[in-house]
Formats: C-alpha cells, structure tokens, sequence
C-alpha cells in the first residue's frame, strides 16, 4: 500500500517529465538520426564530424567549458581555502553572497560584461581597450557564474578535512604545503570534481551568454542550434546537433552523479578550526581573496547599475512605457504561474523520491537536457501548439522545478523517523502528518527551493525565444530586442532593463537568504 502511495504521487512529475522532456529528446534524436521525418530525407548521425564548420562549434564548446573550469579552480581553491581557515568580519555574509550569481538572469549577467569589457565599457574606458570580438568575453562571464560553484565546494570540502591527520602530519616534519598536497587534496578532489563536472555542464550548455557574448567566431553549439532553426530553418542538422550536445552533456552528468553518490556517504570528522588573521601576509591573503570575487562576481552587477545611473532620465522613462509595463506583467504571470506548477510538481516529486533511487535521479534530468534541446524538442513534436500558453508554462515549470524537487528530497532525508510515527499512532492521516508534522521542519529547504525556482522562471530566455508570441514578450526578450537594435540609446535601453529584471532576481535571492540562525562561533 505504501509503495502505491508513493508510485501514485509520482505519476504527475513523471508524466511531465514523460510529456515535456523524454517524448522531445526522442523526437530530437529521430530527427538527428534518421532526417527529416516528414520527407524521409537520409542523414548521417556522424556528418557533424565531417563539416569543419560545425566542429569547430562543438570543439569550442568543449573548450570553452574545459578552460573555464581550469581557471575556475586556479582562482576558486585559494579563495575557498581563505575562506575556510580565516575568520575576518563580514566572512559569514561573503558565504552568503555566494549564492547570488545563482539567481541573477544570464543576460543580466551578460550586459554586466559588456558594461565592463564592451565598446563603451568602464574597464574598457580606463585601460583603453575592449575585449568584443574575443574568447576572453565569454570566459569572463563563463566565470561570472561558475566560480562561486567551485569556492562554495571547495569551502564545504575544506570543512570536512580531519583536524588530527593534518596535525599529525605537520607533527611529523611536514610543511603546511606538503600537509595541504598529501592529506587535504585527497580528501578534497572529489567535492572539487562534482562542482567542476556541473561548472562544466553550465559552460557547455549554456545559452544566453553565449549568444551575446560569443558573437559570430566564438558562438557555441547551443547557439547555432537557435541560429539552424530561427534564421535557417535547417531542422535536420539542428536536431544532429542537438543530439550530440546531448550524449555529451548525458556522460558528464552520469560522472557527476557517479561522484555524489560517493560525496552521499556520511563521514564523522574533527573539522580544523578557523583561526583569525594576525600577520600581514594572512590579511593580504583575505584582501586577494576578496578581489577575486569582487572583480569576477561583483563588478559586472556593480557596472549595470553604474551604466545604468548614467543613462539618463529619458531612458530611465521606459520603464514605464506600454511595451515595459506589458513585459514586466508577462514576466511577473508567467513566473508565478510556473512556480505554483514547479512547486506541485517538485513537492510530489520529492515524496515520492524518498523510497526510490530512480526517482532521484529523474530529478537531474532538466538539468542534463539543456533549455534549448527542450524548446527545440517541444517544437518538432507539438508544432501546433507552439503558440500556445500553456505549453510555455509548463516548460517554465518543468525546467524550474527540480530546485524544489532536490531541496526538499534532501530536507526529507533528515526528519527523524520517529516523529511521523508518532503522529500516525496518535491517529493522525498521511495528510496531516505530512501538513502538522513534517512540513514545518522542511519548509525552510522548500522556501529555497522555490526561491530558486522563482528565479529561474524570471530569467528564461531560451524556451520563450521557441514558443513565445510578439504579444507574450517579457524582460528577457525585450533586453534581447533592445541589444538588437543598432545606437548607443538601445544599449543604455537594455541596461535599464537589466537593472529592473536584476531587481527582481535580488528579491528572490532576499527571498533564500531570510533570517538565518547564527554560525557557532570558531577560534
């Protein structure tokens, strides 16, 4: 009867997944495989490797992700070790901004760059030079994102390094460097590795900084599948395309799966306590730490805002005009609508998961399948409803809700048994244990969850470029316009957008950053 029970409240998630997930991948790949269906065109899965033109695309692709997560480590291991060893004023509120790359929209982030390092750039003012046109644009904003993944990794791993193996080895003769290579890295390479294969994936999936970043040269695959399909109508390599970034993209997740299941296993450690800087050298090591950050992941928000200011009361002015109004309504509705979609669909998904291991891992599946394979998917299988709303928001929501769906599976893991089975012998329903008991304790991983949820539905760009009317416009795509569009006067137009749409994702990071209890305190 349980096993029904909960088989019965993962008929919704997997139905949605089945429906707006799995059904799109297999049109894809007929597609890809065997040409276009309609005509019966032939097409070889390995003609991709055959044109020079969209193998340097892939290739690139694959570069650019591998070279991100080189420089993410290089930067993002000394600042985790900082932040792990030295305790220093305002280290708690540093951990929490962390999270705010997370939720701020990729073409916020995006025109951040270019606020910094484009034509008219502060950086690019100062030091007289611009990095448009170059790899180095979209390897900044690749870092943007990613290098808060591997410092927060790198700051959970350092923190469960045993105290005593690494006394013992400095009581041994050994320096802190050869103590740090012979008995911290073990026991943090593989917390390093899960945050690289995901700092991967991001890079290598990613699309909307691609598309405004990478220009013409340096634009990746999920580019040139919107580019095939949008502007060429080439269906049939898209889909090859698509395929591919796939079956890639599937091998790196089932690594990264493969090493959680490890990092799953509970160990009991003596954590090396923090210790406060006393020499300059310690303080010059927090002051660079800092700067890593502040330079990656402050200043391309601090330059919108800066850009922004600048604008101009005239163009401040279109934020209240018919068009903006219109997006910003759009965006608002169809976040809410996907979030209350994402929260049912994560909440059942997260009970049913608490039982089958399968379950769990059908939670990665929006995260391995990327927005532009979906919307492309949904596309080539439902074309008559592409127009539709509905179906926009439903994928809204099937791309948001494993947020919801990981956090709360992970707060369920530790509600202690016996207080549910204490309300059920007291004569307590599932129902009411569930609403009395155990949803008080989880509500905080399930605020998170939404929160993050909220922020992806607000910042969606692909899936509404696919399925989106002119009518249906929202920030995302009217930035995306505005940038489109030639004259200085678009671009100021798009920043003050960005300021807008940048708002709404810091109210959702307020949102995942409520009252938090206080840290105990560390020598």
């Amino acid at each position: 009867m349980r096993s029904f029970r909960r088989w019965l409240l993962a008929l919704l998630p997997l139905l949605a997944l089945a429906v707006l997930l799995v059904a799109p991948v297999l049109r894809l790949a007929g597609e890809g495989w065997w040409g276009d269906l309609a005509t019966q065109a032939p097409s070889s899965p390995w003609a991709l490797w055959t044109d020079p033109y969209l193998r340097w695309r892939v290739l690139w692709s694959v570069l650019q992700a591998a070279a991100t997560c080189v420089a993410a480590l290089l930067l993002g291991l000394p600042v985790a070790w900082v932040l792990a060893r030295w305790e220093f004023a305002g280290r708690s509120l540093v951990l929490r901004l962390l999270m705010l790359p997370f939720v701020v929209p990729t073409l916020v982030a995006a025109l951040g760059v270019l606020a910094l390092w484009g034509p008219r750039g502060v950086f690019s003012g100062w030091l007289g030079l611009h990095l448009q046109d170059t790899p180095w644009l979209l390897l900044y904003g690749n870092l943007f994102f990613n290098l808060c993944v591997v410092v927060r990794a790198g700051v959970d791993a350092l923190e469960h390094v045993s105290a005593p193996r690494v006394a013992a080895a400095r009581t041994l003769g050994a320096t802190p460097w050869r103590a740090f290579w012979r008995v911290e890295w073990p026991a943090i390479l593989p917390w390093l590795a899960s945050s690289l294969c995901l700092v991967f994936l991001y890079c290598f999936a990613g699309f909307g900084l691609a598309l405004v970043l990478g220009g013409q040269r340096y634009a990746t695959v999920e580019v040139e599948i919107y580019t095939l399909v949008a502007h060429e109508l080439q269906l049939a390599p898209a889909s090859l395309l698509a395929l591919w970034m796939l079956l890639l993209t599937g091998a790196v997740a089932w690594a990264y799966a493969l090493i959680e299941k490890r990092l799953a296993t509970p160990t009991r450690v003596q954590p090396i306590a923090r210790q406060r800087p006393s020499r300059p050298a310690h303080w010059l090591g927090v002051a660079a730490a800092l700067g890593v950050l502040a330079f990656f992941c402050a200043a391309p928000l601090v330059a919108i805002v800066w850009r922004a200011a600048h604008a101009g009361w005239d163009t401040w002015a279109l934020v209240a005009d018919e068009e903006t109004l219109a997006a910003l309504w759009n965006t608002l509705r169809f976040s809410a609508v996907a979030l209350l979609l994402a929260t049912v669909l994560g909440v059942l998904h997260a009970l049913a998961a608490q039982s089958s291991v399968a379950m769990r891992a059908a939670a990665f599946l929006p995260f391995v399948v990327s927005p532009i394979t979906v919307a492309f998917g949904l596309l080539l299988l439902y074309p008559q409803w592409t127009a539709s709303l509905p179906l926009l928001l439903c994928a809204y929501a099937v791309l948001a809700y494993p947020f919801i769906a990981k956090s709360l599976a992970s707060a369920l893991d530790s509600v202690p048994e016996h207080l549910p089975q204490a309300a059920r012998s007291l004569g307590a329903t599932p129902w009411r244990v569930f609403w009395r008991v155990t949803l008080p304790m989880v509500a905080p991983a399930l605020r998170r969850g939404m929160a993050f949820a909220a922020a992806t539905a607000l910042g969606e760009f692909a899936v509404t470029l696919f399925l989106s009317r002119p009518e249906w416009a929202t920030l995302t795509t009217l930035i995306y316009q505005r940038l489109g569009r030639p004259g200085a006067a678009n671009g100021d137009a798009a920043l003050v957008l960005a300021c807008v749409l940048m708002a709404l994702a810091m109210a959702a990071f307020a949102f995942i950053e409520g009252p938090r209890r206080k840290a105990p305190h560390h020598a």
